[in-house]
């Protein structure tokens, strides 16, 4: 195991022990540095050391239990004993400051500015007043604010890393919402590429349904061939939605790829057998479009002569691409009835038809043409970057 994976493990098993855990040990490690030197020398008097100084030692560490509790008083309530260890003589001499370190320590790390700030002035002024000597006072002086440096930098140490702790749970919730929504666009485009191939597909096999009954008699191959394009319709639908379904399985599936605009002459074919005089034509020169942009491009279309076979009544449709610099602009007109008869049912297709080109980049204008009957779909959409 590498060194810093040691690093963090023990310091995830050190953050989930109870504080009261850690405080109490740490007490009973000072407890066992100050009381060394009175266990472990002679007293040059005879005899035991004073009762005195083992109370100063252990008076003095008992607090720390509850630093983190309330530090300024457990501060005062160490520096208070430890300030009297030398009134009797028969102690160990030793530096009775391990204590006051760690309670300083523990006032920069967890307590506000002026607490902290009034407890350091305290304590380094009580400790000035009583110390026995320059060299002591220098030194005491040292490292109480070397103490007090360490805790602030504790401090900053803890709230940077509750800053990185909640920024990485916000960026956390920024992706889930984003995911959310990218979800929420992803139901809505396979919501709208069902509707439009279900549409398209079901208004090609009606009118070629009414027709056939008609032909059976008058003329039989042209039954024929409306049963044929009714079968064709609906295998063509079936592949399209089978390809649709397979994205909203949980296992990955053989996906087959969308149809694009290099699809629009057979479809415009299709549509032809419906009894309707679609033409097809191109201007310009084919330039790269996005993979989103070529399927956009073909459920324009799809969804433009849907409402054309539905409700317009039409007899003839007229679809024609204009390739330029930066767009492809896909012009789509017809001989129907108009305005009136293009918006069936809240006109759910022409707002998905707005919606496929906002979500490319693009443009769409809809509405009556201006040179006769009929209603004109004008779609411009961006090509690819180069």
């Amino acid at each position: 195991m590498s060194e810093s994976r040691l690093v963090v493990r023990l310091r995830r098993w050190y953050g989930g022990l109870p504080t009261i855990l850690v405080d109490g040990a740490l007490a009973v490690l000072v407890l066992l540095v100050q009381l060394w030197p009175l266990l472990s020398r002679a007293n040059p008097y005879g005899g035991p050391w004073h009762w005195w100084g083992y109370t100063v030692v252990v008076t003095s560490a008992v607090p720390l239990v509850w630093r983190r509790r309330a530090p300024v008083l457990v501060l005062l309530a160490v520096c208070l004993p430890t300030g009297f260890y030398d009134l009797v003589d028969e102690v160990a001499s030793q530096p009775i400051w391990y204590t006051t370190l760690v309670a300083v320590y523990t006032t920069a790390a967890y307590s506000s500015r002026w607490k902290r700030w009034i407890a350091l002035a305290v304590t380094l002024g009580g400790g000035l007043l009583i110390v026995g000597s320059a060299e002591s006072a220098l030194r005491g002086t040292v490292q109480f604010v070397a103490a007090y440096a360490i805790g602030r930098a504790a401090a900053a140490s803890r709230a940077h890393a509750a800053a990185l702790e909640e920024r990485a749970l916000q960026l956390a919730r920024e992706r889930e919402i984003e995911a959310e929504r990218a979800a929420e666009r992803e139901r809505a485009r396979i919501a709208r590429d069902m509707h439009d191939i279900l549409a398209h597909a079901v208004s090609v096999m009606v009118v070629q349904a009414e027709a056939g009954p008609v032909a059976v008699t008058s003329n039989p191959a042209r039954a024929v061939a409306a049963f044929d394009a009714i079968a064709g319709a609906g295998r063509d639908a079936m592949d399209q939605l089978r390809r649709l379904l397979n994205v909203l399985k949980e296992e990955e599936g053989p996906r087959g790829p969308q149809p694009t605009i290099d699809a629009l002459p057979a479809l415009a074919d299709q549509v032809r057998g419906t009894g309707l005089h679609v033409t097809y034509s191109t201007t310009g020169s084919p330039r790269p479009l996005s993979p989103d942009t070529g399927v956009a491009a073909y459920r324009i279309t799809q969804e433009a002569l849907t409402n054309i076979v539905k409700h317009a009544g039409a007899t003839r449709a007229d679809i024609a691409l204009t390739w330029q610099d930066h767009a492809l602009m896909i012009d789509i007109t017809d001989d129907g009835r108009g305005r009136d008869l293009a918006l069936p049912s809240g006109g759910n297709g022409l707002i998905g038809i707005r919606e496929r080109a906002t979500a490319c980049g693009g443009t769409a204008e809809l509405g009556p043409r201006g040179d006769g009957p009929g209603f004109r779909v004008l779609v411009r959409l961006p090509l690819a970057a180069s």
